[in-house]
């Protein structure tokens, strides 16, 4: 890892998470209206507070040094599709269901959060975002995530459910960062 990443490529996916993390949040509501318990509920409560707090301050301030209104902006082709999963599992599907949606974006943040902790990066914007998801407090948070899937119990109808939903949210953040190095866009304009 040597900061080679293009630019443009970054400030895409950094305008693509700042527009994915807003379904993302209202996923979260969705999915702890079904928690099993106050605290359950108060932990995401306290998930989608951060988001706020946390990595939509870090959007806005590169969206601010960049110039770039996100009121402006489109959802690419694979946000849009991997958003509208989120949240129609979120919505119609099992308090495990929903969360075996969820998982696999912190999993994934936290995974090369860490990595790149390790590392670094001679370029400023980067290790700024690097810092954010590969600090102890993330990781904290998706450990207890982790915990919660692993320890939920669930139908065996509702286990293929989940396993299928993790696997589809995990291929999702694969495209979701390929889409966003290659800076790919719906072929015609979708905002009206």
């Amino acid at each position: 890892m040597d900061g080679s990443l293009p630019m443009d490529s970054f400030k895409f996916y950094i305008v693509q998470d700042a527009l994915y993390l807003k379904d993302f949040a209202k996923a979260i509501l969705l999915i702890s209206s079904k928690a099993r318990s106050e605290e359950e509920r108060d932990a995401f409560l306290s998930h989608v507070i951060n988001i706020s707090k946390v990595e939509d301050k870090l959007h806005t301030f590169f969206l601010k040094r960049w110039g770039i209104r996100l009121e402006e902006q489109e959802m690419s082709p694979v946000n849009k599709a991997y958003t509208t999963f989120l949240l129609s599992v979120a919505y119609s599907g099992s308090y495990p269901e929903a969360l075996s949606t969820i998982l696999p974006c912190y999993w994934v943040y936290m995974h090369i959060g860490k990595l790149l902790y390790k590392k670094g990066s001679p370029v400023e914007e980067y290790n700024r975002w690097i810092s954010t998801y590969g600090g102890k407090e993330y990781e904290k948070g998706v450990k207890w995530l982790i915990g919660l899937v692993d320890n939920i119990e669930a139908s065996r109808l509702e286990e293929t459910k989940i396993t299928e939903n993790f696997r589809l949210a995990t291929i999702y953040e694969y495209l979701f960062w390929d889409s966003a190095f290659r800076r790919e866009t719906f072929p015609f304009r979708v905002k009206i």
